[in-house]
């Protein structure tokens, strides 16, 4: 709701649709990244990868970052290794960190390989509930993105610098109230001949339309020609392991 006097137009004045109200959230935010040229295929998987990373941290389904729970986890597996017996498994050293660790690694290596074998326009993050009704969805949006090779591409590090400084401006996670654990989904959207052995095809699944929706849209620019995936051609895919969420 706009202040009196403040001077912004509405979201109608600007010419843009104004979506329908979903449960769960006053508004649903749209952040939206530039990279200021063309990014390889592998620089979109990385983006993805550590967006998911990140939102899984944000949303207190890990209780650290992925990289520092790795290293707490291999400490924690050394000392049972010197002293020769196993130690209580609590909090972040449990059977269940370790199995959460187990199914996200193995979702990023899958994930490098599937974005070797197709383009990958969007990606769908699922927390809670099932894949049709979940609590909160996540879409990473790279329809924009122009992808190019060699050296005339952008490295990867400004552009992540770039994606997380926009989000941390932007601050989508604040407002939102902490959650006990929950389950991820992952559905990818890719070529229906991709050749994909992992994945599942899911041709009948719809996006969710009544849940929390943040939408991080990446493109580039200047985008001399914008790339169009039909239905017909462009399919969704699930990834066959659920992340399970813990806490401390």
């Amino acid at each position: 709701m706009e202040k009196e006097g403040s001077g912004e137009p509405s979201r109608k004045s600007r010419g843009r649709q104004v979506p329908p109200q979903r449960r769960g959230s006053r508004e649903d935010p749209d952040i939206s990244v530039v990279f200021p040229g063309l990014v390889t295929r592998e620089s979109c998987c990385r983006f993805t990868c550590e967006l998911l990373k990140h939102i899984l941290h944000q949303r207190h389904q890990l209780p650290l970052p992925y990289e520092q729970l790795l290293v707490f986890c291999q400490k924690s597996q050394e000392k049972e290794e010197v002293v020769r017996r196993p130690l209580k498994s609590e909090g972040l050293c449990s059977r269940q960190c370790q199995r959460s660790l187990s199914d996200l690694e193995e979702l990023l290596v899958q994930l490098e390989t599937l974005f070797t074998l197709t383009a990958v326009p969007r990606v769908l993050l699922l927390l809670g509930g099932t894949p049709m009704n979940p609590k909160e969805l996540y879409v990473i949006d790279m329809e924009g993105v122009q992808v190019g090779n060699g050296n005339e591409t952008l490295s990867q590090r400004p552009c992540l610098r770039q994606i997380f400084r926009t989000l941390f401006l932007a601050d989508p996670f604040s407002d939102l109230r902490s959650t006990s654990s929950m389950n991820l989904a992952v559905m990818i959207q890719g070529h229906r001949d991709c050749g994909t052995e992992w994945f599942r095809p899911k041709l009948n699944y719809k996006v969710p339309a009544r849940c929390h929706m943040l939408t991080i849209r990446l493109s580039c620019s200047p985008s001399p020609s914008q790339t169009h995936y039909t239905s017909e051609d462009y399919i969704w895919y699930q990834a066959p392991v659920m992340l399970k969420g813990f806490q401390n």
